[in-house]
């Protein structure tokens, strides 16, 4: 079974744990997860079965929603409530407008410093890894897309409490978000609780629990909750060619299309008759567009032709 579920997942278990679940349910090896939650956050979590395993990055790459709580007026080492509080202060002066005002300069290409408690390798090493081992490190700052940030219900106070509703790109950090505008404001702030809404065309509301992917494999109906791999892709333009040129493709060989998509882009790549093969990326040959094969998802003994 090839394809992508949408995985509602609940507070407590880790991704890995998750995509554990998913192995014993499908009865697979090869599955992935397209972007990680921490055992805390609940929400969209990507499950990719089987040859779906092979277009990760570019489900991963797709814009991200996010719904948070932040806590004003406490600073923790891992920038949520599950940290040690390293500094706290009062933050009753913070009116909503003073947040709103806040919030809105951390819309736009911004910079975030990783979090130690973040999966990114340093020194050959997650720096969670480095964390656990009592060890901090200098981490670079990157730069990150905020598109939005909406300002949802404020509880003023000596430990203010917002809620605010993120869309940015992959990459970003929600509890670092948090933190900064905390640090913008003079009061510090920590995330104490995280849920992901959606990632790509995957919302929270099309999400299936583990619970009820369960009970779907005992009513032998699991794959109502499985998304084609083509159309978990469907963001992608569309390259279509020949069906006698899908042996071609499957070899390795550059072919002749039809596609409105830009030099360089990456397409999916489908015979006239529907057929699925994979992505590809347009180039020009001989002053002809073609597309050459990037992820064939096909194997040679499936070939048609």
């Amino acid at each position: 079974m090839d394809g992508v579920v949408n995985i509602r997942k609940a507070q407590g278990p880790t991704s890995h744990d998750v995509v554990d679940a998913a192995r014993g349910i499908f009865g697979l090896k090869r599955v992935g997860h397209a972007g990680s939650l921490d055992p805390m956050a609940t929400g969209v979590l990507v499950v990719c079965l089987g040859k779906a395993t092979r277009i990760v990055e570019y489900l991963m790459g797709g814009a991200k929603e996010y719904r948070a709580r932040m806590l004003l007026g406490v600073s923790t080492d891992s920038q949520d409530s599950t940290g040690v509080v390293i500094s706290q202060s009062d933050a009753s002066g913070v009116t909503r407008e003073a947040l709103e005002q806040a919030i809105a300069g951390f819309v736009g290409e911004i910079e975030q410093v990783p979090p130690m408690v973040s999966a990114i390798k340093q020194q050959g090493k997650a720096l969670y890894k480095l964390a656990r081992e009592g060890r901090t490190v200098e981490r670079a700052a990157r730069k990150v897309t905020v598109h939005s940030i909406e300002l949802g219900d404020f509880t003023p106070g000596f430990r203010a409490e917002a809620e605010i509703i993120v869309k940015c790109s992959s990459g970003t950090y929600i509890r670092t978000l948090c933190s900064d505008i905390g640090d913008s404001l003079g009061c510090g702030a920590s995330m104490s609780m995280l849920e992901r809404t959606r990632v790509g065309r995957f919302g929270i509301d099309d999400g299936v629990s583990i619970e009820e992917l369960e009970q779907a494999k005992a009513d032998g109906r699991l794959e109502e909750y499985v998304t084609p791999i083509d159309a978990a892709l469907d963001y992608l333009p569309l390259a279509v060619l020949a069906d006698e040129n899908e042996i071609g493709i499957v070899h390795g060989s550059a072919v002749v299309v039809e596609c409105d998509a830009g030099l360089g882009e990456i397409v999916r790549m489908s015979t006239k008759s529907g057929r699925f093969l994979g992505l590809g990326v347009i180039e020009v040959v001989d002053d002809s567009r073609v597309v050459l094969p990037k992820k064939v998802l096909v194997d040679v003994t499936e070939g048609s032709s």
